[in-house]
């Protein structure tokens, strides 16, 4: 297929960072009329060592960004990660706290993250910013439908979180020791990610997919609250985390309450 014959539905990520800015932003143009929106921002950025075109798309007052699809790396692999002494001495003092943690912090992160995984995904629109829920979250899928979109799955939100990267968090694999998120609004997980979207970044938000045994960006801020340690307090922001209790405890009558305090962020499909 040519470049001229590209359609913003053909897109995959590693095809979409091949294209030069000319093809870029006629792709980026046709998705804007496919969905009767405009095309509100286009630039290009590196990302992994490489150039990547980031589009915003404005529809009915709601920006969305264009995410490339096709074949991709989900997950994290604890084995193949190297944690710095740092993290590992803070890791070590959460656990003596006895918080019921794991003694090896390798072994945490293969509880907590989805296993490292290929998928294929469509390309779609996402919204740059969670919006919160209205409804509970079984009413939402119709509540989006309405508007022509539809809540993301966890894979598709944990791939428009990293955006084609294999570290810990989408901004790498190392985050501040001496501050949480919360006492941090500047920190690495205040700038938008490669894919211009505002994820991640606040361990106070829930967001929620399709997926209902996942919970995505945040935990509602129980490592906060629960003084876990600092390492495991940006934990909840790392990309393959689907904060398994939390969502457990959301989808249990106790907690079925609490979907006031969760957001989701809508697709909108190509």
């Amino acid at each position: 297929m040519s470049h001229d014959d590209l359609a913003p539905a053909d897109l995959t990520l590693r095809r979409w960072r091949s294209l030069d800015r000319a093809t870029a932003r006629r792709v980026a143009r046709q998705a804007a009329d496919r969905v009767s929106g405009r095309v509100s921002a286009f630039e290009t950025t590196e990302h992994l060592g490489a150039p990547l075109h980031r589009v915003r798309i404005e529809r009915d007052g709601q920006e969305f960004a264009l995410i490339p699809g096709g074949p991709v790396s989900l997950g994290f692999d604890p084995d193949a990660w190297r944690p710095t002494p740092e993290q590992a001495a803070d890791y070590a003092r959460s656990v003596a706290a006895g918080f019921g943690y794991a003694a090896d912090l390798r072994a945490h992160l293969a509880e907590v993250l989805s296993p490292r995984r290929r998928v294929v995904l469509d390309t779609v629109l996402m919204a740059v910013t969670d919006e919160d829920l209205t409804e509970p979250p079984a009413d939402m899928p119709a509540v989006l439908a309405a508007r022509g979109l539809r809540m993301p799955t966890s894979d598709e939100w944990e791939h428009a979180c990293g955006a084609g990267a294999d570290t810990l968090f989408h901004w790498g694999d190392t985050c501040p020791l001496d501050r949480v998120p919360y006492t941090d609004p500047s920190g690495p997980q205040s700038s938008p990610n490669a894919f211009g979207l505002r994820i991640a970044y606040d361990t106070y938000r829930m967001e929620l997919t399709s997926d209902t045994g996942a919970v995505h960006g945040g935990d509602g801020g129980e490592s906060v609250c629960g003084g876990y340690g600092a390492l495991l307090g940006w934990l909840p922001l790392a990309t393959a985390n689907r904060n398994p209790s939390t969502a457990e405890f959301l989808h249990d009558p106790e907690g079925e309450d609490l979907f006031e305090d969760c957001s989701t962020r809508p697709v909108l499909p190509l």
